[in-house]
């Protein structure tokens, strides 16, 4: 059985990342590029990369296909483009990348480090307002909130 960092890794086999200078530099290269987000709506209302669009992960697949309730038609339209998929640390659009190069998106990668290295680069974010965000309140958000639920137990192995 495959742990979820070992997933990753397996679909890092297929899929290309890019640093976020690199997403800087295509950006301003190619106003064409689509940067998809596929962190959950109110991540994306909290700060997202201007001129993104949310697909949440969940959904992804059937967003990227006509004839669903999910179906999203820049994305369905854009398999020929230029696509970078943008999460907060870069391990769902890995997964995501993955999952659109199956269905036929010819230049896709993720962003290696995600939202949390693009805002460590000093990249602006924006709310669901379109204000900028405060890149100190941004740290805020990205740190990790591990519940003590949700963290391993004493004495057990890794996964």
């Amino acid at each position: 059985m495959k742990n979820f960092l070992e997933l990753i890794r397996n679909c890092l086999t297929d899929v290309r990342e890019i640093m976020p200078w690199d997403l800087e530099e295509r950006l301003a290269e190619n106003p064409d590029l689509l940067v998809v987000d596929v962190r959950e709506p109110d991540e994306y209302a909290a700060m997202h990369i201007e001129g993104s669009i949310n697909v949440p992960r969940g959904i992804l697949e059937s967003a990227c296909e006509w004839d669903y309730e999910e179906t999203e038609p820049e994305l369905v339209r854009a398999r020929d483009r230029e696509i970078v998929v943008v999460c907060r640390s870069g391990y769902r659009s890995v997964l995501a990348a993955n999952s659109m190069q199956v269905l036929g998106y010819e230049n896709v990668a993720s962003l290696k480090t995600g939202l949390r290295g693009w805002k460590d680069y000093e990249q602006p974010l924006v709310d669901a307002e379109g204000q900028d965000v405060d890149l100190d309140d941004a740290d805020v958000y990205f740190t990790p909130k591990l519940r003590p639920e949700q963290q391993r137990p004493k004495g057990a192995g890794a996964g």
